[in-house]
């Protein structure tokens, strides 16, 4: 299975907001430099999750974003919803799906793994935090306003999208 870039980037900017909770604000602009994102992607990304209650913007001259909530109450799951809608490998393992819209249903081999696939992914998203994602590896820390040219190359981002610091 392959999660979209969607996600992938929504993900990232929010381990930034995560990074800066409680110390201020943080632009777009300095979320898609730090994470090497397309800036208007990103807009559109964070719109939705300004949308649904995760982000609130601030306008202004020094006006940014922030998360709504602490980042440990805020799930990845949650975040995975608001971008990609519910989680589904397959569309019989969807929430609303109406039973016996396959004519395949009753006799579908197949579909009991798919349910433990959601139901295994559901568990992992649900249970994981931003904070948990921030805390991963004691050797990773956001560093949210941490200049490009600064960065010593890729290696300085870290698997779950926070910066590496030296």
């Amino acid at each position: 299975m392959k999660v979209s870039s969607r996600a992938h980037y929504g993900l990232r900017a929010m381990t930034q907001l995560a990074g800066a909770h409680g110390r201020g604000l943080l632009s777009l602009a300095d979320i898609a430099r730090n994470e090497l994102l397309p800036l208007p992607y990103l807009e559109q990304l964070v719109g939705e999750l300004r949308r649904a209650g995760l982000v609130e913007g601030v306008r202004g001259l020094h006006g940014g974003y922030r998360l709504t909530r602490r980042p440990d109450q805020i799930s990845v799951g949650a975040i995975y919803r608001v971008l990609e809608g519910a989680i589904a490998p397959v569309e019989c393992t969807a929430e609303d799906y109406l039973p016996h819209s396959c004519e395949r249903e009753d006799g579908c081999l197949s579909r009991s793994v798919w349910t433990r696939v959601r139901d295994s992914i559901t568990q992992v998203l649900d249970s994981t935090t931003l904070d948990d994602l921030c805390r991963a590896d004691s050797s990773y820390a956001i560093a949210p306003l941490i200049a490009v040219e600064s960065i010593q190359g890729l290696h300085a981002v870290g698997k779950d999208g926070c910066l590496k610091t030296p």
